[in-house]
């Protein structure tokens, strides 16, 4: 079923260094630009402050909003990385007709090969939520925009991923899928 050809690529991915280092490179740079934002956004408040404009700051408008935005993009050069390899590795090995052979029906291997690499994916935007949980811990950043936030973000990795599977599909090349994902993404 599509859950075994899900499974398989979630297996696939843990025991390659490939997701690791896809999402450490992804928690590294949205720890870096977390960083960026928070002393961007605690020297505005304190410029606030000193000028006599008291009142709260705004966390969602002049912290989250940026640095999500700016994960977007982010995404843009990420999931082509892991989409890349998922039918094109397939038939550079020769086992695209073994799969295309087995019991299984187009749909339930194209949602199992989706579902795999959505995983991966959604543990991505977990770590880092990791980042975020500190700004509730000493903040009250406004939760429903946020969960809004990373729900559009999960939605425009999704059609990323989509995209990236499709042009996977087209050909045998790793880089040419991978550079194709980005291209027509970035478009």
């Amino acid at each position: 079923s599509g859950r075994a050809i899900a499974g398989r690529e979630w297996r696939a991915w843990v025991a390659s260094p490939i997701a690791y280092i896809v999402t450490g490179l992804f928690a590294l740079l949205f720890g870096a630009f977390f960083v960026l934002y928070l002393f961007m956004f605690v020297e505005q408040g304190i410029r606030m402050g000193a000028m006599g404009m008291g009142g709260p700051v705004n966390v969602n408008q002049m912290m989250l909003r940026p640095l999500l935005g700016n994960m977007a993009v982010v995404m843009l050069f990420m999931l082509p990385m892991l989409t890349m390899r998922t039918y094109a590795e397939e038939k550079r090995s020769g086992t695209f007709e073994l799969l295309l052979t087995s019991p299984l029906t187009d749909t339930q291997i194209v949602l199992g090969k989706f579902l795999g690499v959505l995983a991966v994916f959604v543990l991505m935007l977990l770590v880092s939520g990791l980042n975020l949980s500190l700004l509730f811990l000493w903040g009250q950043p406004e939760w429903k925009q946020l969960v809004t936030s990373y729900l559009g973000l999960l939605l425009m990795g999704a059609s990323f991923i989509s995209l990236g599977l499709f042009l996977s599909s087209l050909t045998r090349s790793q880089v040419v899928a991978g550079a194709a994902t980005f291209a027509i993404a970035l478009l």
